[in-house]
């Protein structure tokens, strides 16, 4: 969910002392005192002429260049940010100064040079590189001034979070609030000035931790100029436990922030979230709906409309209500579309001036486009969901779990609905006979196959790398998603690295244990998939097994068996794989050597004992919903096992029939009838008769014609079921261990996973 906060300032801003290299006369210093209070003031055009003074007698001096392309700037409304960035480049360029190669810092007043470079590259949503460059720049913090100091940190917590990067966002808000309200000894000071060395006790603010009534009462006569940073720090704290998913400390933070700040719309959003993650849905829909009009918002960067419908969307999605949660991602798309035409159009020629710095990363197109496909596919549409899908890894083009996304996309879409192809239910239609052929003794039954849609490739003529929902394009969009990956033995090597920590956050500490997954535990090994939240080691492995798992399942449709078979096996070779994909590789792997007429290998895939678990998850891993707030929806996670059961067999007894029944199948091909009868009565047995498919009964209608029991197929044919084979007297026989072929008769769909 996304939340609104008040953004730390981070405009550019002028230095006011001159330059070190000539001599600085009186004069000069005043007028570059003069044009410090005058930008301050807001007073630009003053300002410029105050510095053309300037520049008379000192023309080469950076500091000069600098502060003049920072006021012009601002005068036009930080609109020409192309003009701006291209005189930061010239200005650094003069002193022989790499933004990017930081080794130290010469003269302190260059520190505003690097802090605007890094402003730039935020708002046009660099943040790896702004993060790089205020990374190396805050290892010189302690000479920078304190004003300057501030907006680098808080520039910093803004990086992490929005990087998600919890644990170096909670260590920079700790020192973030040390460096206000507790700061160092004498000796210590950012610029080792005498006069803050003198009014620091004067000027020191209570502990982080205190209350507003603590501070009201130690500032009786004097409240320190950093009190007003107080909200912001609490509010800081609320959204890194947030991304943490630290739920005791975010209540505590939550609350602070309510008392320090009062009922916003910054604190509903952050309160909403916290009642979001804790499975409050209904409690934080009721938060949403309360939030009060903020105009700011758009001056901040933020339009209120657009978080408001997505947040909606993405808490209907938890709720199972796909379809009205992509309504309420097409109304944000909509109130985003509208509010960007209202923006000023950029200068012809020109990559981003024309519009104001800070608006320049407002546009969420691509972030709604994102939620709204993945919305739609688990909403049953996958064609709807395929387009916006394709729109945003244009953008996105390196999220290797997007790129499945698109291959489910097509795979859905060449398929029925789940419930025509999980439940196994056959209608009158499909067993109905169709007519009669002859008459007499050559009077036949015809009765219409269950299958007949087939799904292989078929040639058009049309290259496959045109973005088309088919297996052709599924295929190129796994490829994609498995090079993405990383290799397999770095996985491991970043998963045994990783180790618990804990932070000091406002007198208490945060360890791995309040985390609800650990998201605070090591950064190392992640790998970003924008828009969403960095794969952990954990989380890439399964990633890594749904891929195969659908790339085997496109290359069985596909009619490239030797690929199918290739993917099956290093399926079933992954260590930590679930019970679902467990058996879908066994299934797989058998239909592929059944093609490729191995019979003795494909025998070995299809035995009951082969799949002993059938759950999603993966063994050993922490269920992220075992902590859960009071209230929580309670009937929406059994609602949610209930979606599995319609890709995946929804019991174990359900998956040794599945097998059993393809068993039985292969006894078929090798005209092994008495077998085939017997595994195909032990897997009826196995479930009830209203789930046994229809692929079966029709297989049984065969094996009573084999054996030459006419009148026991017409009964079938007439009940629609295999009530006549399951009284049969041998119905406790053994499974009989045969080495013929299996024929693949069911292929259970693999299940889009979140």
């Amino acid at each position: 969910m996304a939340e609104s906060s008040d953004k730390p300032e981070e405009t550019s801003e002028p230095s006011e002392t001159v330059t070190t290299v000539a001599v600085i006369t009186d004069e000069e210093r005043e007028f570059a005192g003069r044009a410090l209070l005058q930008f301050e003031s807001g007073k630009y055009d003053a300002a410029l002429n105050t510095i053309s003074r300037l520049e008379e007698t000192r023309p080469n001096d950076h500091k000069v260049l600098h502060n003049r392309a920072v006021v012009e700037f601002h005068k036009s409304n930080c609109t020409k940010t192309d003009e701006f960035r291209q005189r930061l480049q010239t200005v650094c360029s003069q002193i022989s100064i790499k933004v990017n190669e930081l080794d130290g810092l010469e003269d302190v007043d260059n520190g505003v040079l690097y802090y605007n470079q890094a402003v730039v590259r935020f708002h046009t949503r660099q943040y790896q590189e702004a993060a790089n460059i205020l990374e190396k720049l805050f290892q010189f913090i302690e000479p920078l001034e304190e004003s300057l100091a501030r907006k680098i940190c808080m520039v910093l917590i803004d990086l992490y979070l929005l990087t998600y990067q919890a644990e170096k966002a909670l260590h920079m808000v700790s020192y973030f609030d040390k460096m206000l309200f507790d700061p160092p000894g004498p000796g210590k000071g950012k610029d080792g000035g005498q006069d803050k060395e003198k009014d620091k006790d004067k000027d020191k603010a209570p502990e982080g931790g205190a209350t507003p009534a603590v501070t009201k009462e130690t500032a009786v006569e004097t409240i320190s100029p950093n009190e007003e940073f107080r909200p912001l720090v609490h509010q800081y704290k609320a959204r890194c436990c947030l991304l943490a998913k630290s739920i005791k400390a975010c209540k505590r933070e939550i609350k602070a922030v309510i008392n320090t700040q009062g009922m916003t719309s910054t604190t509903i959003f952050l309160k909403a979230n916290f009642e979001y993650l804790r499975h409050n849905y209904r409690k934080a829909v009721k938060l949403l709906s309360s939030i009060p009009d903020a105009p700011r918002m758009i001056e901040l960067g933020e339009w209120l409309p657009v978080m408001y419908y997505n947040d909606l969307g993405c808490i209907h999605f938890y709720m199972k209500k796909y379809n009205l949660g992509a309504f309420y991602f097409k109304k944000a798309m909509q109130e985003n579309d509208n509010r960007a035409q209202q923006l000023p159009k950029r200068e012809p020629g020109q990559v981003l001036s024309g519009r104001p710095l800070h608006t320049l990363a407002m546009n969420k197109h691509y972030e709604l486009l994102y939620n709204a496909g993945i919305q739609l596919l688990h909403a049953g549409r996958p064609l709807a969901a395929f387009d916006c899908l394709i729109e945003a890894v244009q953008v996105y083009h390196s999220n290797p779990r997007l790129w499945l996304r698109l291959a489910e996309c097509c795979i859905a879409a060449n398929k029925g609905t789940p419930e025509e192809e999980s439940k196994g239910i056959p209608s009158k239609k499909q067993m109905s006979s169709q007519g009669v052929v002859g008459s007499g003794f050559h009077r036949k039954l015809v009765v219409m196959s269950p299958n007949q849609k087939a799904n292989r490739y078929t040639p058009s003529g049309q290259s496959s790398a045109i973005p088309v929902a088919n297996l052709e394009f599924a295929s190129i969009c796994l490829k994609n998603a498995t090079l993405l990956l990383p290799e397999e033995s770095a996985t491991k090597d970043a998963g045994n690295t990783g180790h618990a920590g804990s932070v000091q956050l406002s007198g208490h500490t945060l360890d791995s244990g309040d985390m609800l997954d650990g998201s605070l535990l090591g950064d190392s090994g992640c790998v970003a998939v924008p828009p969403g939240f960095p794969l952990k080691p954990a989380e890439i492995a399964s990633l890594r097994c749904t891929v195969l798992a659908c790339s085997a399942y496109v290359s069985l449709g596909l009619g490239d068996n030797v690929m199918a078979l290739q993917h099956a096996q290093n399926l079933l070779m992954q260590p930590a794989l679930s019970g679902s994909l467990k058996f879908l590789g066994h299934l797989y792997a058998a239909e592929a050597l059944i093609s490729l007429d191995q019979v003795s290998e494909a025998i070995q895939h299809l035995h009951p004992d082969n799949v002993s678990d059938v759950s999603v998850s993966i063994p050993g891993t922490m269920d992220s919903t075992a902590e859960k707030g009071k209230g929580s929806d309670e009937g929406e996670e059994r609602e949610s096992q209930a979606v599995h059961s319609q890709y995946y067999p929804h019991s174990l007894q359900s998956a040794k029939a599945t097998l059993m029944f393809n068993l039985a199948s292969a006894h078929c091909l090798r005209s092994e009838f008495e077998k085939a009868k017997k595994c195909l009565h032990q897997a009826a047995s196995l479930i009830p008769p209203n789930e046994i498919p229809p692929q079966a009964i029709m297989l049984g209608v065969y094996l009573e014609l084999q054996t030459g029991n006419t009148k026991m197929a017409l009964q079938i044919i007439k009940k629609n079921q295999l009530i006549p084979m399951m009284k049969s007297n041998d119905g406790s026989a053994p499974l009989p261990t045969s080495t013929t072929p299996p024929s693949t008769l069911i292929r259970t769909k693999q299940k889009p996973r979140k």
